[in-house]
């Protein structure tokens, strides 16, 4: 169905393997492109709870762009590529009501990290690296890792890192708050795994609007608290509030439908 991922719909978790082994999985307009639409899948397709973005083997997650494909961009060109990434991407992964994960493998420099940031968490192996070195080719970052590095690890720290291009290592990027686990390479995918099916005998309404009020959050949106408000009220209309306060008081399990 694709040429440039690896997908697998395993218990209701999708995973999704960037596979570009040669290129260290390097992002190009048809990884790009096959990304929409697999998340289009995501969005769509009730029979995906929850999905997992990788890459194909140890070495890299994704080790960047292709850079390749910049050197006949002027300012229309690099505009249009940013946000196209932004909105067909990105965006969708943030926003995406369903958890995505990042199992982080290897490197993940330049919108691999970019990539791995739009997910709602991440998970990372002991070999992996992370970097916005984008700065090294006379770039800023261009798929929201500005926004979201400041976001996960405060201003002063990603100034440094954007500015230097340094490069930081799992345990270094779990102490600043940007990944949440770190395991051993066998046990990436297992750990991600384990935290999806645990989400996914939660309540998906109220998965969803964590999701939501939780990113209104990150963007220090002024109409945060009042859209939790509003959520939290929306809740109250669903079957699944109904269930899970049964389940409370009967003292049994309670069994979301997701309506």
């Amino acid at each position: 169905m694709y040429t440039t991922l690896l997908t697998e719909l395993e218990k209701g978790t999708l995973i999704i393997t960037v596979n570009r082994p040669d290129k260290m999985n390097a992002l190009n307009k048809d990884v790009i492109e096959e990304l929409g639409k697999v998340l289009h899948e995501v969005y769509t397709n009730d029979e995906i709870k929850s999905a997992i973005i990788t890459g194909s083997g140890e070495k890299a997650f994704v080790a960047g762009a292709d850079i390749s494909e910049f050197i006949s961009l002027d300012y229309s060109g690099g505009t249009h590529l940013s946000k196209k990434g932004q909105d067909t991407v990105f965006n969708k992964i943030e926003n995406c009501p369903k958890p995505i994960i990042a199992a982080v493998n290897g490197f993940s420099l330049g919108g691999g990290c970019e990539l791995a940031m739009a997910c709602h968490f991440r998970i990372a192996s002991v070999n992996a690296k992370f970097g916005q070195p984008e700065v090294n080719l006379g770039l800023i970052p261009g798929y929201g890792g500005t926004q979201r590095l400041t976001q996960l690890i405060g201003k002063g720290k990603a100034m440094e890192l954007m500015m230097t291009a340094d490069i930081v290592g799992a345990e270094e990027a779990k102490a600043l708050g940007l990944v949440n686990h770190v395991v051993q390479p066998e046990e990436l995918l297992t750990k991600a795994k384990e935290i999806l099916q645990k989400i996914q005998f939660k309540a998906p309404i109220a998965i969803s609007k964590v999701i939501s009020c939780v990113n209104d959050a990150a963007k220090c949106d002024p109409d945060g608290f009042t859209n939790e408000i509003t959520r939290f009220g929306e809740c109250f209309l669903t079957e699944d509030m109904k269930e899970g306060t049964n389940a409370f008081l009967e003292k049994r399990k309670p069994v979301f439908k997701g309506k």
